[in-house]
């Protein structure tokens, strides 16, 4: 450094606090905000414990992710303390943090002292790349991104809807993406299935999705379920995964679902869609409302036709799965606010949403009892949601 350069941080570092690692280290997971502002590849080598990324060059912008609060004590740290000095000035004078302190030594000092540092699991470099917008979001970050690479997301059919779930949630790198669906491509399908090609028409479509997967993410390991959920299956199917996404198109089976989901305590990601309008919510297992507390009973049948019978826009699928792999990012990384709760309605002639609030049944026939009386106890007998459903038609 040079003489100007020198005499610079010695100036800075008169303006602000410096305190000494000892001091530092009784405030290591008791609530004080300490942020690393090295850059993100030396932060995944190692980094104080509990200590949040927030890179230097990124400090106005990303701060108030990290520290909402600008009264609350927040300590920062580099690899020697010159970095931490200047965000300390800059977070006090022209932030208006109120009680800032740096560091003195960095992580450097931190370790000779033979203080515990974290060195994270970290991303390829390959993966570093790939992900590399998800790692510059605060709400995602490194923490995220690892979230989603450990996580397994079943989908419940690669048609309209699991067509765009799959292949976001591919792309975002979810690690494990189960598909369960007993059908083929169809001609018919590529109008909204856009997980399918024309040269896959008559091939079994979770053998078409997986092709469009690995070609997408070649890391996302594929599981195929090549069968039509069912009471005899869906345990054994479903058991295991951290979220489920409903893109099927029937009552009972989401009925039989839910019941599974619920015993399991598995949240689902469920989304419908006819014509030009579709819904969405999500159904986490004792937070939040199940299926049956909105659905207590199906509709008629004429006031619920398939697509197959009363059409549906091609773009519109795509549209609530894109909103359905949403979701299902924010359920793994924990960001956001997700739609528990709250049943989401798109209109898409009208180009506008209505959202619901929607609260648990104290006596819903299913959530209102212990998951183990779900069902019954050897798993996989649930009631015969076909003839539940045909005696409400």
């Amino acid at each position: 450094m040079s003489p100007s350069g020198a005499e610079y941080i010695k100036r800075i570092r008169a303006q602000i606090e410096e305190v000494d690692p000892s001091e530092v280290k009784p405030l290591v997971g008791n609530g004080v905000p300490i942020i690393d502002v090295r850059e993100a590849e030396e932060f995944a080598v190692a980094h104080l414990p509990g200590a949040k990324s927030v890179p230097r060059g990124y400090l106005e912008s990303r701060i108030d992710a990290a520290v909402p609060d600008r009264k609350q004590r927040v300590i920062l740290y580099c690899a020697s303390g010159q970095r931490s000095a200047l965000a300390a000035h800059t977070l006090k004078t022209e932030l208006g943090f109120e009680d800032v302190a740096s560091m003195t030594g960095g992580i450097t000092l931190w370790k000779d002292r033979g203080y515990e540092v974290e060195a994270p699991r970290a991303l390829t470099a390959e993966q570093r790349d790939r992900y590399s917008r998800h790692v510059l979001v605060p709400e995602v970050g490194l923490e995220g991104q690892l979230k989603l690479l450990d996580a397994k997301v079943l989908c419940l059919g690669a048609g309209g809807l699991g067509s765009p779930v799959a292949l976001y949630l591919a792309a975002a790198g979810v690690g494990t993406l189960g598909i369960v669906d007993d059908d083929v491509v169809d001609l018919s399908n590529l109008q909204r299935q856009v997980i399918h090609t024309t040269d896959g028409i008559g091939t079994p479509k979770v053998d078409s999705a997986e092709r469009a997967v690995k070609g997408l993410n070649p890391d996302v390991n594929v599981v195929k379920y090549q069968a039509r959920l069912d009471a005899s299956n869906i345990m054994e199917i479903i058991d295991g995964y951290d979220v489920i996404v409903d893109g099927v198109d029937n009552f009972p089976t989401r009925y039989l679902l839910n019941d599974a989901s619920v015993r399991l305590k598995i949240p689902v990601v469920s989304a419908a869609i006819l014509g030009f309008e579709g819904q969405l919510s999500v159904f986490a297992p004792y937070e939040g409302p199940c299926y049956r507390c909105l659905f207590r009973q199906p509709p008629p049948a004429e006031l619920a036709p398939s697509c197959g019978a009363n059409g549906v826009l091609g773009v519109l699928p795509g549209t609530m799965g894109l909103l359905q792999a949403t979701e299902v990012i924010k359920l793994i990384t924990g960001s956001g606010d997700p739609l528990i709760g709250r049943l989401l309605m798109y209109d898409a002639l009208a180009a506008t949403t209505t959202e619901l609030k929607v609260r648990r049944d104290p006596e819903c026939p299913i959530c209102s009892r212990e998951p183990d009386e779900i069902g019954d106890e050897e798993m996989g007998v649930f009631p015969d949601y076909e003839a539940f459903c045909a005696a409400a038609g």
